[in-house]
């Protein structure tokens, strides 16, 4: 069994902003593109053509959507320090997505905690780190605006490397 995860891909034409910041703060930078997770990691024992009938019906009435993402905010939580960049248009939709996937077949994998649409940009391993960092970009007013095309399906490679198995675009 292979760890996957469902997420989005926006394309910012202001990406190198974001890619800035995660070379600086996010371990996973040189690993995996800028992403908004729908389905955090996860183990199941399915073949990636079930998956992907999965994921085809389930987003089967989703269209296109535009995202704005602007701001910056911090997480504490039991799996680390994290930075984020905020969702301020689309997060609705994206709730959508995650809420119809974890309460079917990925509801063993729901941890019970609020989902809030964002894109992590930091894990920092001390507070103290997190907070010179948010301190960095809190002043960032830059808008990222994209609009959301496609799902995708990654696979954890052995090196934690992206390893994209499925693409569903959306009507």
């Amino acid at each position: 069994m292979s760890l996957r995860t469902i997420m989005i891909f926006p394309e910012f034409n202001n990406m190198d902003i974001i890619d800035e910041i995660r070379d600086k703060y996010d371990p996973l930078a040189k690993l995996v593109r800028p992403h908004i997770t729908i389905v955090f990691p996860f183990e199941m024992d399915i073949a990636n053509d079930e998956l992907c009938m999965i994921i085809e019906n389930r987003f089967r009435d989703f269209k296109s959507f535009e995202i704005e993402m602007q701001g910056f905010s911090k997480c504490e939580d039991r799996f680390g320090n994290y930075l984020f960049l905020n969702m301020i248009k689309g997060a609705e939709t994206i709730i959508q997505l995650h809420d119809l996937l974890y309460s079917n077949e990925f509801s063993a994998f729901d941890l019970g905690m609020p989902f809030i649409p964002h894109m992590t940009v930091g894990k920092l391993k001390t507070v103290d780190d997190l907070n010179d960092a948010y301190e960095s970009v809190a002043g960032n007013k830059t808008v990222f605006k994209s609009i959301i095309t496609k799902i995708s399906v990654e696979m954890i490679g052995e090196n934690d490397e992206s390893i994209i198995v499925i693409e569903k675009k959306l009507c």
